[in-house]
């Protein structure tokens, strides 16, 4: 009290709660019981007109967990309530303000990619459905169905799911794991049908995973519709293309590789695609 160190944890075999108070030892339990874990919403604002704490991820001497969640649809939002005309602005024009993960929460993933931890990235809904009253005036703040097609992480699988859930869980969770897929910012637009690669002399990966320099790798990018592609390694920015829907750079260095892809959207450039990385060894 406060709220802080909040974990998402998929996949584990028994209830974990009770661990709470001590993040590692809440870490490691989610390890030894099968399940994967995310640091939830790693930089938040403070909403004082609506009474909300910040619930921000400080104990980051933890280990071992999957990965962060690079980008918080509500948490983003706490940003815009800072006063009544913007807060009135952006609860009844929710469209507007998304615009991309919070800046210090994209240097702290980098930072620990390149102290050589694989970190996968993960979005959020957080979906709450707030109801909040004003005199006459109510309002549900995200309502579901907007922020369900609002931020996703779409993920890579090796097969078509079926009818057995406990086999289509696991595949999907194995995915997640990894870090085989995207984020998308599909209030913008689709962003089904967005790939990552990398092509070597006698290997091949998507994201996620891991693939020799052995001679040169070629990256490659394919969107769904024309955007600005940033390629980024170690946390510095290689090369941008403009309005386009392919793009291709070989490489020559070792490092981490990922892509941002960013859109004009009602007025703004904003992201659209964020990449997991693919680890050029």
């Amino acid at each position: 009290d406060p709220q802080k160190n909040h974990l998402l944890v998929f996949g584990a075999d028994r209830d974990l709660a009770t661990l709470a108070d001590d993040p590692q030892a809440l870490i490691n339990a989610v390890r030894d019981s099968g399940g994967i874990c995310f640091l939830a919403h790693p930089h938040e604002s403070a909403a004082p007109l609506f009474r909300e704490t910040d619930i921000t991820w400080e104990n980051w001497e933890v280990q071992n967990y999957t990965g962060i969640e690079l980008w918080n649809h509500l948490s983003q939002l706490k940003y815009k309530l800072n006063n009544w005309p913007s807060a009135i602005f952006h609860v009844f024009f929710p469209r507007f303000f998304a615009s991309g993960p919070d800046q210090p929460t994209l240097a702290k993933w980098d930072e620990l990619l390149n102290n050589g931890r694989r970190v996968v990235a993960i979005v959020g809904s957080d979906a709450h459905a707030l109801h909040h009253r004003l005199g006459s005036i109510r309002r549900t703040i995200f309502p579901y169905d907007f922020h369900f097609e609002a931020l996703n992480t779409h993920l890579l699988i090796d097969r078509p799911l079926g009818d057995d859930s406990p086999s289509d869980c696991k595949l999907v969770l194995e995915s997640l794991g990894r870090g085989r897929g995207w984020l998308g910012l599909d209030l913008i637009a689709p962003t089904r049908g967005f790939r990552f690669g990398a092509q070597g002399r006698e290997a091949e990966a998507t994201m996620g995973e891991e693939i020799p320099l052995a001679g040169g790798v070629t990256l490659q990018v394919k969107l769904p519709a024309a955007a600005e592609i940033v390629l980024w390694r170690n946390g510095q920015k290689v090369q941008a293309w403009k309005r386009v829907e392919r793009c291709a750079h070989t490489v020559t260095e070792s490092g981490v590789y990922r892509v941002e892809v960013h859109r004009r959207y009602l007025g703004a450039r904003r992201g659209w695609i964020y990449s997991n990385p693919i680890y050029v060894r």
